[in-house]
């Protein structure tokens, strides 16, 4: 591929919440022109296989196992079925594509440890499709003493100087609450990023919704703002190891979920919806609000992408505690332009352009690697 020239990309995004697959259709020359051209989601509407999921694969490392591969099966037929609707959608060919950026889904993310994996068949869905691949984009990162995650920094660092105009207006802080909540604050300069997971984002919440009134998530957070939260419980927790982490730090999903919050899980569980909602939904914004002090400098503004700007009791609360404690205003990311539910999927197609192109996809103050790494993995059609 060619320096300079302006490419054509799909990115595919499945997020730990399961709820379906992003397919966002772009053109960028993978360095700072960045056009979004359409999107489309497929959800998962099999509520058992989504339970089945969570239940039996997050967690493992062993691709092999039977409920791996059937699961990976299911999601790469799923992710095909995007490539194709977005193709519809767009009146595009696959000889007009360029590259799918694949992310793939993760089950398994332990850095420490050497390991993130990410499952999805890249060849077959190249072959499916008819348009080259790229995939497995943590990998080299976690090899080279990184931490894998977030991967998004490089993306939000282009947009955000593309569209915010106006550079008095930094430093800014692109905030994705998905599964996993994760920053990246962006500076004036060039490649000015620090970037890091802040801890839980829509994980708690849902889990919580799911075994207590059986639903997939807390609609708009109106269980949580019919609560009250429960203070002691987040005092023990936001002591956790984690948020005195110096970043760059990343986390799993499930490193905070219902039944591993330590002493106080059973107290949990003898809450009412109502005030179980609460406390999660001010554990997440709370966790949130404290990822500031790694911050180099106070931001002015935060915006908003993923599920939880949707969350409105979510986002009025959070709103509330970043301006009290003097760090900026929250906006959604749809305020600037942007499609808050396409940006992950935008990502990975600016990413597999950057990775054909030879370009970092990661810096020492994104995913603490020592030096800027490239990253991904060529599936030809």
């Amino acid at each position: 591929m060619a320096e300079n020239k302006v490419y054509t990309a799909i990115g595919l995004m499945s997020g730990t919440s399961l709820d379906g697959v992003d397919a966002a259709l772009i053109e960028t020359d993978g360095h700072t022109f960045i056009k979004p051209l359409d999107f489309v989601t497929i959800p998962y509407a099999d509520q058992t296989f989504r339970k089945e999921t969570k239940d039996t694969v997050f967690g493992k490392t062993d691709r092999t196992l039977p409920e791996v591969v059937k699961a990976e099966r299911i999601i790469t037929d799923r992710h095909i079925e995007g490539v194709k609707a977005l193709l519809q959608k767009a009146a595009r060919k696959p000889e007009e594509i360029d590259l799918i950026g694949f992310h793939g889904q993760t089950i398994a993310h332990a850095p420490k440890q050497g390991i993130t994996v990410q499952i999805g068949d890249s060849a077959r869905l190249a072959r499916e499709t008819g348009i080259d691949v790229v995939a497995d984009f943590r990998t080299n990162d976690v090899k080279s003493g990184g931490e894998g995650a977030p991967l998004a920094p490089i993306y939000h660092w282009a947009r955000l100087h593309h569209d915010v105009k106006d550079l008095k207006e930094f430093p800014v802080v692109a905030l994705n609450i998905g599964g996993v909540s994760n920053v990246s604050w962006v500076g004036a300069k060039d490649n000015d990023i620090v970037a890091f997971d802040t801890g839980p984002g829509n994980a708690l919440m849902d889990d919580w919704a799911d075994k207590r009134i059986g639903k997939p998530y807390d609609e708009d957070g109106k269980l949580a703002a019919s609560g009250r939260a429960q203070d002691d419980l987040l005092k023990v927790w936001m002591d956790h190891a984690y948020f005195k982490r110096i970043p760059p730090k990343s986390m799993d999903r499930n490193q905070f979920d219902i039944a591993g919050l330590g002493e106080l899980t059973q107290k949990v569980m003898h809450l009412s919806p109502e005030d179980g909602a609460a406390t999660f939904l001010k554990f997440t914004a709370e966790s949130i609000v404290q990822s500031a002090q790694f911050m180099p400098e106070a931001p002015k503004h935060w915006y908003a992408c993923g599920g939880g700007r949707r969350n409105k009791a979510l986002m009025a609360y959070l709103g509330k505690r970043l301006q009290e404690e003097g760090l900026g205003q929250l906006h959604s990311v749809d305020d600037i332009g942007w499609d808050g539910d396409a940006t992950e999927a935008e990502c990975f197609a600016y990413l597999a352009v950057r990775s054909r192109l030879g370009l970092f996809l990661s810096l020492p103050t994104t995913t603490n690697v020592p030096r800027p790494t490239p990253g991904g993995v060529f599936f030809p059609k």
